[in-house]
């Protein structure tokens, strides 16, 4: 979250693309009989965390964002948060990166990760097989000094990266919803579900986790959820004009980690795992990662999220 300003302005600045980076923190509403244990258990968790947490009445919270719903019964205020357009944050990074000397290969299939020539069996070439030079993209290779897996959900498909990123897709369906005679500044949650304003308008609603396989279907049964919580939280979205429904697949890891760091393939790296987080720890992660790149020593201790971790758990259940 500290690193969001800077990463934000400097994807900007290059790209030329606004990001819709909102730092207007964000407003968890209670609305059940037990509302004071639960502000209370919220606002511990946070101080003990060292993060900022106000608790607030219904009457405060409403003064506040006024779309909230006359059933609220408390609410918490986290001033220091934030959200971002994630679609545009993603365009913009792209041709950031692109400008700075990244060449994308748009729409490729990365197919397996390469490990170096097999016809050479001397001492030598024995260790360049446990080396990463690149990887397989469509039928060709493509060489580097450095990799890193970074494919959502869609990492452990790729040969050879499996053991190091056994992630599984984890669905989540959204929509967005458009009132213009409702104004809503700060991202509003619930136990049922959060809403999040955007630049242009919209109120994103979401979202479910469900264990579908790579299955993208939006259903009746989950927008009706989505809405049942949205009208809750903001009664005032009863008139709200639905724009979009959609659904994604978050990469969620075995112990629901995030999956950053190192192999024991030298010069392969895994960023990947991070379930529901994945917009929100991009800064952190990318700096980690070019740390490692560059130096070989990192600034965050990341040994809980090593991908080797698993590599270790698979030998230990093997013997």
């Amino acid at each position: 979250l500290a690193l969001y300003p800077e990463f934000v302005s400097a994807i900007e600045d290059i790209s030329g693309i606004a990001c819709g980076y909102r730092p207007k923190g964000t407003i968890e509403a209670f609305f059940s009989g037990d509302a004071p244990a639960k502000l209370s258990t919220v606002v511990a968790l946070h101080h003990g965390l060292g993060l900022k947490a106000e608790p607030l009445s219904a009457e405060d919270a409403r003064e506040l964002e006024p779309a909230l719903g006359d059933d609220l019964a408390a609410a918490v205020l986290r001033p220091d948060e934030a959200s971002v357009d994630n679609r545009e944050l993603t365009r913009a990074a792209l041709i950031a990166a692109e400008r700075a000397g990244a060449k994308i290969f748009s729409g490729s299939i990365v197919q397996a990760i390469s490990r170096g020539d097999h016809h050479d069996r001397n001492s030598r070439s024995e260790h360049q097989q446990q080396r990463c030079h690149g990887l397989l993209v469509d039928g060709k290779k493509i060489a580097a000094r450095w990799t890193v897996i970074a494919a959502g959900c869609y990492s452990a498909t790729i040969e050879g990266a499996e053991a190091f990123a056994p992630v599984r897709p984890a669905k989540g369906q959204m929509l967005a919803l458009r009132a213009p005679n409702l104004k809503i500044d700060r991202v509003l949650w619930s136990e049922q579900v959060y809403l999040v304003p955007r630049n242009d308008g919209r109120i994103l609603a979401g979202a479910t986790v469900e264990y579908l396989g790579f299955e993208k279907g939006v259903t009746a049964g989950a927008i009706h959820k989505i809405l049942a919580g949205a009208l809750e939280l903001a009664p005032g979205l009863v008139n709200a004009q639905i724009a979009e429904t959609w659904a994604g697949l978050r990469p969620d890891a075995p112990d629901h980690l995030p999956i950053i760091g190192p192999t024991d393939l030298e010069g392969l790296l895994i960023a990947t795992g991070h379930f529901r987080s994945g917009i929100l720890l991009a800064p952190i992660t990318a700096r980690l990662i070019r740390e490692w790149i560059t130096t070989q020593n990192v600034s965050v201790d990341w040994e809980r999220f090593s991908p080797m971790r698993f590599v270790e758990t698979a030998k230990a259940t093997n013997f």
